[in-house]
């Protein structure tokens, strides 16, 4: 049966690479030899740990001004230190200083982050670029906290309010759209149809009802609307255009009347007695932990995943007002995330799921300890060449992941579309983008697109040779062996290896691939090693063992 009894014991090796692989996008070699010493419990504390950012503002690769000026607590976007560019540039930068940071953040944040965005959708596009930046900073900030508070928060969101209309939610104008997102995708679910208009954790009542409740609330201004707990922009409530009458629901929410706000102050008080109500109910949970589980774990839950996994985790959250880090570490520490349950063979974890665009480059980014130029001194490269044209055009857009700008309110297909879930990243218009990896890498040089990536480059010989990165690179099979231990999720047999064996050394034997890498490690002349090394990294990154984790 499929277990959360924890885990007990060191991690090692194997443990540690498939726990970085499903809650970071940092996966370098040091890091999962640290993870590898450590016990579940010491590792999971590694993972809460909240690590500062390592760029804390995008730079605006135009001016080399940062992107918003924060001054005496207000912030500004016009005036004569700002940067002037369009709203489409800075945007990317944006996207470009979340996947540098991404990159090198060795915590959870980051992934739960996105997790919270993929269910929680605002496209970027959507409204001022610095209302996007206050979107993420909230989700980074809720990344380990309260789903429900966020859910408060996320509905006062200025990004949000635009993005599903719920600014142009009024008593004599109601507008539904916010109401029917937020119990359909963001909180209970859409259960089974059972009647006309009923989905039996709702009803078409309930979102007319809720959307009554949602009524009145406008975009704030970032200078003056702030958030008192959180510090961030938010939204404001007008009362003049707000729905006075009381909010009666059905019996899929017990009959509950929502009293009506008496004024702008008491607008608050009746949100959170709506967000409450739907909170209440056992639905709301169970709904929650399918999603964290499909994110992180399996995209398919059996009877025993849902009975031995969902209820006890849907527990947790609900008598722990839904905390999500509580339940987080109650899941990854479970013996079932490390396929050491009683799970049936063919329903194993490890190495079940398909890397997204993002979860794949940045995970060979930071193993293959591939340099990025520096976002200050050189930001032209760092956010245009290669996180906007290099990632976010070639591996993003073309590889089926429009990240910050998912097709439709729902998200990614990826995490939510069945039955193919996370095959939806691979397909007849992804597959050449997933396969370029390794050509743009090693040519330093956009294959899908004209131009180059900014000086990012990776030398093969120098990744190989670097102290401590293997044992013995002169050893071709004990070689090729590491390099799978850590860019595959599990070891291939022995036909496997000698496959990629005779890749690196063609036509000859392994004691001339010695001789070769001596006489280069004696005279640094790299002309005999770097093709073969090229070829190998190549085959292991087009390999079907590397798409997943």
């Amino acid at each position: 049966m499929a277990s959360l009894t924890a885990k007990t014991g060191v991690l090692g090796h194997h443990l540690a690479a498939h726990l970085l692989r499903r809650t970071t996008y940092h996966q370098s070699k040091a890091l999962i030899d640290a993870y590898a010493t450590k016990t579940v419990a010491q590792a999971i504390d590694d993972l809460m740990l909240i690590q500062p950012l390592t760029t804390e503002i995008p730079i605006d690769w135009e001016t080399g001004l940062p992107w918003l000026q924060e001054e005496n607590g207000l912030r500004y976007t016009e005036g004569p230190n700002v940067p002037t560019s369009t709203n489409g540039k800075l945007r990317n930068a944006l996207k470009g200083w979340w996947l540098d940071n991404a990159r090198n953040d060795q915590s959870i944040h980051h992934k739960m982050t996105f997790f919270l965005h993929s269910i929680f959708v605002v496209a970027i596009a959507e409204g001022p670029p610095e209302e996007y930046w206050d979107y993420l900073k909230l989700l980074r900030l809720s990344a380990l906290g309260s789903y429900k508070t966020l859910a408060i928060r996320i509905t006062k969101d200025n990004q949000m309010l635009r993005y599903l209309d719920n600014n142009a939610n009024n008593d004599n104008s109601p507008n539904e759209n916010y109401a029917r997102e937020f119990l359909e995708l963001f909180t209970i679910g859409k259960g089974e149809q059972i009647a006309e208009g009923n989905y039996t954790t709702y009803t078409e009542a309930d979102v007319v009802a809720g959307a009554q409740v949602l009524t009145g609330w406008k975009n704030g201004s970032r200078e003056n609307d702030i958030d008192a707990e959180t510090g961030l922009p938010t939204s404001n409530p007008n009362f003049g255009k707000h729905e006075e009458a009381d909010k009666t629901f059905s019996s899929a929410f017990q009959n509950q009347v929502i009293t009506a706000a008496v004024d702008e102050a008491d607008m608050h008080r009746e949100l959170d007695d709506y967000v409450d109500m739907i909170f209440a109910q056992d639905a709301t949970a169970l709904t929650i932990c399918r999603r964290i589980y499909t994110y992180f774990v399996g995209r398919y839950i059996t009877d025993a995943v849902e009975s031995d996994i969902i209820v006890p985790l849907a527990n947790t959250l609900r008598t722990n007002d839904y905390n999500l880090e509580v339940v987080m570490r109650e899941l990854l520490s479970s013996v079932h995330f490390y396929d050491e349950d009683d799970t049936p063979a063919n329903e194993k974890i490890i190495g079940s799921m398909m890397k997204s665009p993002m979860e794949k480059v940045l995970g060979a980014l930071t193993y293959l300890n591939v340099t990025i130029p520096d976002p200050v001194t050189d930001s032209y490269n760092h956010y245009n060449r290669f996180y906007k044209r290099c990632f976010i055009d070639t591996f993003g857009d073309k590889g089926g992941m429009f990240i910050f700008t998912p097709t439709n309110v729902a998200g990614y297909p990826a995490y939510y579309q069945t039955p193919g879930y996370h095959r939806n990243w691979f397909n007849s218009s992804t597959v050449i983008s997933r396969y370029k990896l390794p050509e743009q890498l090693i040519t330093g040089r956009r294959v899908l697109l004209s131009g180059d990536l900014g000086t990012v480059q990776l030398n093969v010989v120098t990744f190989f040779s670097t102290a401590g990165q293997f044992t013995d690179p002169g050893d071709a099979t004990l070689l090729v062996t590491e390099l799978c231990d850590y860019m595959f999720c599990e070891t291939p047999d022995a036909d496997r290896i000698q496959y990629f064996v005779d890749i690196l050394i063609g036509d000859f034997d392994e004691a001339y691939w010695a001789n070769l890498w001596n006489y280069y490690a004696n005279t640094y002349d790299e002309d005999e090693v770097k093709t073969p090394l090229e070829g190998l990294m190549y085959a292991i990154m087009y390999a079907p063992e590397f798409q997943l984790m």
